[in-house]
């Protein structure tokens, strides 16, 4: 039994993207008779994030998925972070970044092997203290370094239940930024840790993530989960599904006249687990389900489901 969760990003409403994914996250997880967990994920919360994360919980439970336990909020969990922050701190295993998120992605990295998009090349790793005092001083009084993890730079190999060995070089990743907010990679790792997550499934846009997170783990003396990288699904022009094309969300499709039912019926088609519009329960798609038989490639809607 592996305990699953879905946690999403209150950034704005769940497009069809993230209700495949959170299906196959419940689907994943309830196959093999575990538990589900739900959490949002608002590190940096919004004037409107209360509200957007309580209309995603909702589309989740229209759309027949049912989580166990209360809803946590990422947010509530800054103690934990620091925690962690200061004992990595105190091991020696830190240092200050100046670099602006521009530097980073101009900087060239040595070709050592797979790395996740913006990989540091590790410009402020060897800095002096008087030099680490200029940058400091040329940062300003308003501004803070961001804080990054001391990394031998290896190479970390994770299974994937779906794409197998998944190899990349860990960086000299984000723990906190410059704002004080602790990084996603720190966070994620922390809260999967404190809620006894065992399978993470998520989109395989973050595969490459997974060895870094994986790495922080082993230093934590963590469980490392099993990670499930999912195809996502991508709008008419080949790129990541978006509000801009068109009818994407829950309440965007009842709009076009759809039922939540009709909804998860389309996505579930998508995945092989029922024929183009057939009626089919979460439950129904359970008693179907068979990881070994789920699609590898991204899934592209075309313009004229998306209303256009």
């Amino acid at each position: 039994m592996a305990v699953g969760r879905f946690a999403p990003s209150p950034s704005g409403p769940l497009h069809l993207g993230n209700l495949r994914t959170a299906m196959l996250a419940w689907l994943f997880a309830r196959s093999s008779g575990s538990r589900v967990g739900l959490r949002v994920e608002d590190l940096n919360p919004g004037a409107d994030s209360v509200e957007v994360a309580q209309r995603q919980i909702d589309d989740l439970a229209r759309l027949g998925l049912d989580w166990d336990g209360p809803v946590t909020a990422q947010h509530d969990h800054r103690s934990r972070f620091d925690t962690v922050i200061a004992a990595l701190e105190s091991a020696d295993l830190t240092y200050p970044c100046f670099c602006s998120r521009r530097e980073v992605l101009e900087a060239a990295v040595a070709p050592h092997g797979p790395s996740p998009e913006g990989a540091y090349p590790g410009t402020c790793r060897d800095l002096t203290p008087s030099e680490q005092a200029d940058r400091a001083r040329a940062l300003g009084p308003d501004r803070a370094p961001a804080l990054r993890l001391l990394t031998n730079g290896g190479v970390v190999t994770v299974d994937d239940r779906l794409h197998g060995p998944v190899s990349a070089v860990v960086d000299d990743f984000v723990l906190r930024r410059g704002d004080g907010v602790p990084s996603y990679n720190l966070a994620v790792v922390v809260d999967d840790y404190a809620d006894g997550i065992e399978e993470v499934v998520r989109g395989d846009d973050l595969i490459l993530s997974s060895p870094r997170q994986a790495y922080l783990a082993r230093l934590m003396g963590a469980l490392v989960p099993t990670y499930v990288h999912v195809p996502l699904v991508l709008g008419p022009d080949g790129t990541r599904l978006a509000k801009r094309d068109g009818a994407v969300t829950l309440a965007d499709r009842e709009a076009l006249g759809e039922t939540p039912d009709q909804v998860r019926s389309f996505l579930a088609a998508s995945l092989g687990l029922a024929e183009p519009g057939e009626p089919a329960t979460m439950a129904e798609l359970l008693e179907r389900f068979d990881p070994d038989r789920l699609p590898r490639r991204p899934w592209t809607i075309d313009r004229s489901t998306l209303g256009d």
